[in-house]
């Protein structure tokens, strides 16, 4: 039971942190209807995020099983900003609005990143803490 609340607040911070990442980008680039796309791929990837470390908080190791999943998530991530980036920059130049797209990449980055960090802080912060025993002292029965 403690795994699953760990991973519904995280899910719960993560969200509150994207969102706010979102709205920022939102505001700072002017956008309109475009960024509803954005705020809805962002509520995807933090469920999608959530799931996988829910998922691993069941391993041996949950705590090295948690880092290495920050950083598969991450290099993910990583692959796809150079993809979504390169994407943009191959349209032809007549047709590209450039400003525009990139706002949209870095909304769907962004956020997407931040809830991966705020996830795993959280995670790995409730792995690291110790349950409380059984009885007085902690001692079993």
């Amino acid at each position: 039971m403690r795994k699953f609340f760990t991973s519904l607040f995280a899910f719960l911070l993560s969200g509150l942190a994207g969102g706010l990442v979102v709205q920022e980008l939102a505001v700072l680039t002017g956008a309109t209807e475009e960024y509803i796309l954005v705020f809805a791929a962002t509520v995807m990837i933090i469920i999608v995020v959530t799931i996988a470390f829910f998922l691993v908080q069941f391993r041996a190791e949950p705590v090295r099983a948690v880092d290495r999943m920050l950083w598969w998530l991450l290099a993910i991530f990583a692959i796809i900003l150079v993809a979504l980036a390169g994407w943009t920059f191959s349209a032809p130049a007549e047709k590209r609005a450039v400003a525009s797209n990139l706002s949209i990449v870095a909304g769907l980055i962004m956020p997407s990143v931040v809830a991966i960090i705020v996830q795993w802080l959280f995670v790995r912060w409730r792995l690291r803490r110790p349950a409380a025993g059984f009885g007085r002292g902690g001692t079993s029965a």
